[in-house]
């Protein structure tokens, strides 16, 4: 297994190797994130997102109960640092050793505090090695427009997961779980409202987040596109396909990222998002703290209200 991009004598995660929640219809799923455009394969028992062209799994979605319910995470680590990191687990204060109902022996799991399930594997690197390009701009010649029709218009298809956010009542208790269990470190922060982890071996800004909220959910899951007109018409093709719910298109401070955000039928959401900041194996980030008025969004519509609601912990209806 390639060990590169690996920082010498660090022993930890490389990369949010998939989500895995449950929702109370599959086939919701399966109309929502194909609407959303990833290469969506499902089965009677369970639904995988993939983005098209590329072999990994990014999540799982199982049926559940009457409403989503983020189930575990799980991440990869080089197949050399395994057995580190499981001594590391075995001496830290958390619960471990025993795999969620629904995921399988493999590797090393261990409980957060808020009794959110993480797994431990090794596998190849799916994070970032380098921050994705961006576009030269193409100048039509004078005398033609340079914007396309709309009848030539492709579905924008993501080309992979860049992170999570979660919620979470225990934001620096997260903060030091994922430190000392994954050696995430913190890139940016709003006091402890909410904190931004990137992984060491390089990654974008966030590989995972958290935002303060009453119990643990999953906020939304972000999927990195090529343009920024692809964020526009990721927009616009969630809208034609019902998805009339959402947040954007706007830029944000911290990440830097453009975006849009599609509500999707279960309350949280999946966002477009091109240009995030990138944190190189070699480089350690300064991490900053920041208002929260002036670290949200650079610019954009007003944020709606049921943004920051966490479905998973209150009895709010959609």
């Amino acid at each position: 297994m390639s060990k590169s991009p690996h920082r010498k004598n660090s022993t930890v995660v490389h990369s949010l190797d998939r989500v895995v929640f449950t929702v109370p219809d599959l086939q919701e799923a399966v109309g929502y994130y194909s609407a959303f455009g990833l290469d969506v394969r499902h089965s009677a028992h369970q639904v995988d997102l993939h983005t098209h062209g590329h072999s990994q799994c990014w999540a799982s979605i199982l049926p559940g109960g009457s409403k989503k319910v983020l189930q575990y995470l799980v991440f990869a680590a080089f197949e050399e640092d395994m057995a580190e990191i499981q001594k590391r687990v075995e001496a830290l204060p958390y619960s471990h050793g025993t795999p969620h109902p629904l995921g399988s022996a493999e590797g090393v799991w261990v409980v957060h505090p808020e009794g959110l399930f993480v797994q431990i594997i090794a596998a190849a690197k799916c994070s970032p090695k380098e921050k994705s390009p961006t576009p030269l701009i193409y100048k039509t010649p004078v005398g033609k427009g340079n914007a396309p029709t709309r009848s030539s218009i492709h579905q924008v298809k993501p080309s992979r997961l860049s992170h999570a956010l979660l919620f979470s009542n225990k934001v620096p208790e997260s903060v030091d779980f994922f430190t000392q269990v994954l050696g995430l470190r913190v890139t940016d922060r709003s006091d402890d409202f909410i904190v931004f982890m990137h992984g060491i071996h390089g990654s974008d800004h966030h590989m995972l987040a958290f935002v303060k909220s009453e119990g643990p959910g999953l906020h939304h899951l972000s999927w990195d596109v090529a343009q920024l007109e692809e964020v526009g018409l990721g927009m616009a093709q969630m809208l034609e396909a019902g998805y009339t719910k959402g947040w954007g298109v706007g830029r944000h401070v911290l990440g830097s990222n453009y975006f849009f955000y599609s509500r999707d039928p279960w309350g949280s959401y999946s966002e477009f998002s091109f240009d995030i900041d990138f944190v190189p194996a070699d480089h350690d980030w300064a991490a900053g703290n920041y208002p929260q008025h002036d670290s949200f969004y650079l610019w954009g519509p007003a944020v709606p209200e049921e943004f920051v609601i966490n479905y998973e912990a209150t009895s709010a209806k959609l």
